[in-house]
């Protein structure tokens, strides 16, 4: 029986990854970004959480592995690249938490694998790049140009990486259930209304409403 998904698609410094962390608390369910790396070790070799870090929402490029290290040129490798790897164990893993808890996922095509659960809300977060750029300076403690490079750098991995798994364009806002920007609405504003998404399903209070607060 498939449980109450949301999954949140994130421009870098759109405070995607925020929303989704603060949303599953209020909700009281659980939270899945980088800690699905833990789950799904265990299908992964050898490798360690730090390893797997550097392959997490990056697709193989065609030219080049996205990761030089000597364990990615293995012979094992040669044939199916780690990045494939880790991408098929953490779609199954999130296909399998789809079905067994309630819960919402960051990225990782996780609105593309579950595009045909019935109680599953996709949510793409984006906001305008200057908006983007103030935030990524101020939580990463660096400069304008460094940050604008930063954003542009992960924004084009994370979009190679949808884009080169589904066939579908990360960016294409009609493929989501609900498109927000973040420099429009507090965090609260945005966390009701991903609340009422998920009132269709449960009755939680909204934030400042009920005992969660």
């Amino acid at each position: 029986m498939a449980r109450k998904v949301i999954t949140i698609n994130r421009q870098y410094g759109s405070n995607g990854r925020a929303i989704g962390r603060k949303l599953a608390e209020h909700l009281e369910i659980p939270f899945f970004d980088k800690d699905l790396l833990r789950l799904v070790k265990e299908n992964c070799g050898d490798l360690s959480y730090k390893e797997l870090l550097k392959l997490d929402e990056r697709a193989t490029g065609r030219w080049k592995y996205p990761v030089e290290d000597a364990w990615q040129m293995q012979g094992k490798y040669r044939y199916e690249t780690m990045n494939d790897i880790l991408f098929e164990a953490e779609s199954k893993l999130i296909r399998y938490l789809a079905q067994e808890v309630p819960c919402v996922i960051i990225g990782r095509c996780s609105n593309y694998l579950l595009r045909n659960v019935p109680e599953h809300v996709s949510v793409y977060i984006f906001a305008p790049f200057e908006d983007r750029v103030k935030r990524v300076m101020e939580r990463s403690h660096i400069g304008e140009k460094e940050a604008a490079k930063l954003i542009n750098k992960i924004d084009k991995e994370r979009r190679y990486y949808y884009n080169y798994h589904t066939d579908a364009s990360w960016s294409d806002m009609s493929q989501y259930d609900l498109c927000i920007d973040s420099s429009r609405f507090t965090m609260n504003e945005i966390i009701t209304m991903l609340t009422g998404l998920y009132l269709k399903w449960e009755s939680v209070p909204a934030p400042g409403t009920g005992e969660n607060e």
